[in-house]
């Protein structure tokens, strides 16, 4: 047989193999999604089942079950024996709703909520503005009705996951309160504490967030550890008393010229010493990589006014703003694969 015949191309030419997948791309995540919403997983927490029996116990028909469960298993979402499926450990430990690492919230405002935006990524790289639709555009995207609940929500296991490798990354053995500024839920400054039971801190962002923050620092026990501050970082100071500043999956919201506003407030709530910490997924900076990092930068095109950045960037910007012994800090992790590390001179 001629070589590539087997690939429909001609001999020499490379497969088209990364652009189908990179073109059907949209058809893994919406099978993940059908999967949550119809129930698969937390059905299959019960006891493995063959297709008609999942077909009656999540209510839908013998041929869509079938289909679902075959690419949920071709996925690596399921285990299929003797065809019977179950769920996988990712399946079981992540998607199984009422679990405390359950991801599916998550999946669930990707594709509600953030999918839109990316349907019209064409025009976003034209007209270089957010394509992701908002109830009142011109108002701040981050304010109250301007994004849905479940977008924090959604964003709480993924922030949590993130903070577990962060909060095993950095040395804050010499920070006694820190402040996470845009933190959301609460899920990062939780993670962290959990960690380092010499620590304490403060939620900063906006009120109805901060609400949300307050429900899920009482449910983790930390209400007399972890507290919350209403705060517009654009328009309001930062609270003082503390030791460290975060900014987890901030920075990449804003433009330069905001970020250094940011930045700039930051220091002025720090002491002489204080340190600032930037965790992000940081672009390399030839700007080649890495898919993670490149990929949300798309990500911020189509739903906000900033990108991604690299480290050099985050080391220059944190130098002009007053802070020395820079340096970043690798790791591995959902929403970022290092922090950059200032301490205020």
């Amino acid at each position: 047989m001629a070589a590539g015949s087997g690939s429909g191309t001609r001999p020499g030419t490379p497969p088209p193999t990364l652009l189908t997948d990179l073109a059907t791309g949209l058809w893994k995540t919406h099978t993940l999604t059908a999967a949550i919403e119809t129930g698969v997983f937390e059905a299959l927490a019960a006891g493995d089942a063959d297709a008609p029996e999942l077909a009656r116990r999540l209510g839908i028909g013998k041929r869509p079950a079938e289909i679902l469960l075959t690419a949920c298993t071709a996925l690596g979402l399921l285990e299929q024996r003797g065809g019977r499926y179950r769920n996988t450990a990712v399946a079981a430990h992540y998607l199984v709703p009422g679990l405390p690492d359950y991801f599916g919230g998550y999946v669930q405002m990707v594709a509600r909520y953030t999918a839109p935006g990316w349907l019209r990524a064409t025009e976003a790289v034209r007209t270089d503005a957010p394509t992701k639709p908002v109830p009142d555009p011109d108002r701040n995207m981050f304010e109250e009705g301007n994004r849905p609940e479940s977008f924090w929500e959604g964003l709480f296991t993924f922030s949590t996951l993130t903070a577990r490798q962060l909060a095993g990354s950095v040395d804050l053995s010499g920070v006694r309160r820190i402040m996470d500024v845009g933190g959301g839920a609460g899920a990062t400054l939780i993670e962290l504490c959990r960690r380092h039971p010499h620590l304490s801190g403060t939620v900063v962002d906006l009120p109805h967030v901060c609400a949300l923050a307050g429900e899920r620092i009482a449910a983790a026990g930390m209400t007399g550890r972890i507290d919350t501050a209403a705060a517009d970082f654009f328009a309001d100071p930062l609270p003082s008393g503390h030791d460290a500043v975060l900014l987890s999956m901030i920075l990449h919201d804003w433009d330069e010229s905001q970020n250094r506003k940011i930045l700039a407030s930051c220091l002025d709530a720090l002491p002489s010493g204080g340190t600032v910490l930037i965790s992000e997924l940081l672009v390399d900076d030839d700007k080649s990589g890495p898919v993670d990092a490149a990929l949300m930068s798309m990500n911020m095109l189509v739903g906000t006014w900033g990108r991604n950045y690299t480290g050099a960037e985050y080391t220059d910007w944190l130098r002009d703003a007053g802070c020395s012994e820079v340096r970043t800090v690798r790791f591995s992790s959902p929403g970022a694969n290092g922090v950059v590390a200032g301490v205020k001179a």
